[in-house]
């Protein structure tokens, strides 16, 4: 194998797929990327059994085909710190690999890629797309209200639920639900898919795609794995296995106390007054709504702290306490400027919407006030 490319697209191209590298494992392949030369450029790859990307380096030179696999820890570090724009890289048939740039030059062992696990094939027979944009942003808003709890294995991903038009992303931790729609272009009514996607590559599939609403990802599902075919990108995940929680229903329509305050304000003012509290999982908030103000409070051991804001009140006067960090998670995620939370009781879930839309929904479990 030889080819010469750029310096930059390659250390680009690496650091897409070592989202996919195993960091430790019993097996060194799997913390090595597998660069494959042919006559239409480079490709790499990526995969730890459970994630794999594979990525496209543009402007490649390609002398020599062939394929190689290095570790991809150590190839990114010299690579990066070669000192000229453009790279060419050798590999003979004992593995070993020269990789020069300018007057430097490295000779390291690879392995044999024969051995490096291939890209899971996924059935393409069913096709749903969406802007990347959106689906970035439906990612973003969920994706932090995954369970860490591995005794569930379930609820460490994000279900995404088609149903004919409607595209849903829910994510649950045991005290959140995060649950995000949106409404599919071009959609099949007869098209439905109810599949669970670890966490992990979500949040690393939101990491890859591009801001631009103009430009489309398409997505293909089994029942063992799910493809995503981004700009020059393909990501392959396994899916996990088990019942999803009924969602739907944890939603109630049950109101007796709704606010709409500024996001920004509730977020800023919820950061200040925790600032005395060392652990807030033990030192809650505690909410008051009266008079068409809602009063933010913490109390710990190191004193106290007060805020006051106003909000538009609709409903009887209400004391609630959560934990702060479910609710500044959400407000720091959403681009809205304002946000309605209703409330049914001091001791029952409160759900967050933004101000005139359906399209997100953020249910959070509240903890008893004491004294």
């Amino acid at each position: 194998m030889k080819i010469t490319c750029s310096k930059n697209l390659l250390v680009d191209g690496l650091a897409v797929v070592a989202r996919a590298a195993a960091s430790r494992s019993s097996m060194p392949i799997l913390e090595c990327c597998l660069l494959m030369t042919s006559d239409t450029g480079l490709k790499i790859l990526a995969n730890d059994m459970d994630l794999a990307i594979e990525t496209n380096v543009i402007e490649s030179d390609v002398e020599i085909t062939g394929q190689i696999a290095l570790d991809i820890k150590m190839f990114t570090d010299i690579v990066r710190g070669l000192p000229g724009p453009q790279v060419e890289i050798s590999s003979d048939d004992k593995f070993l690999t020269t990789i020069k740039s300018g007057k430097s030059e490295f000779k390291i062992l690879g392995m044999n890629p024969e051995d490096f696990p291939p890209l899971p094939e996924v059935s393409k027979k069913q096709m749903f797309k969406i802007s990347s944009g959106q689906l970035k942003n439906m990612i973003r808003q969920t994706v932090f209200s995954v369970s860490q709890d591995s005794t569930k294995p379930v609820l460490c991903g994000q279900l995404v639920d088609i149903r004919g038009e409607s595209l849903k992303i829910v994510s649950v931790d045991g005290f959140r639900i995060s649950l995000r729609e949106h409404v599919l272009d071009d959609a099949d009514e007869d098209k439905e898919l109810k599949i669970v996607i670890p966490g992990k590559t979500m949040d690393e599939v939101s990491k890859i795609l591009p801001t631009d609403a103009d430009m489309l990802t398409y997505f293909y599902a089994t029942d063992k794995h799910i493809l995503f075919e981004l700009d020059n990108s393909t990501v392959v995940s396994r899916l996990l296995e088990g019942e999803f929680i009924n969602y739907e229903n944890m939603f109630t329509s049950d109101v007796t106390t709704m606010i709409t305050a500024s996001r920004t304000e509730l977020l800023e003012s919820i950061s200040r007054v925790i600032l005395i509290s060392r652990d807030t999982k033990k030192n809650p908030v505690k909410l008051g709504i009266s008079g068409s103000a809602l009063s933010i409070n913490c109390n710990t051991e190191l004193g106290t702290s007060h805020e006051e804001i106003s909000v538009l009140q609709d409903g009887p006067d209400l004391e609630i306490a959560f934990n702060p960090r479910y609710l500044t998670d959400v407000f720091k995620t959403l681009d809205a400027p304002n946000v309605t939370i209703s409330f049914t009781s001091s001791l029952s879930p409160c759900i967050i919407r933004v101000e005139g839309s359906e399209d997100y929904k953020y249910l959070v479990l509240p903890l008893r006030l004491r004294g």
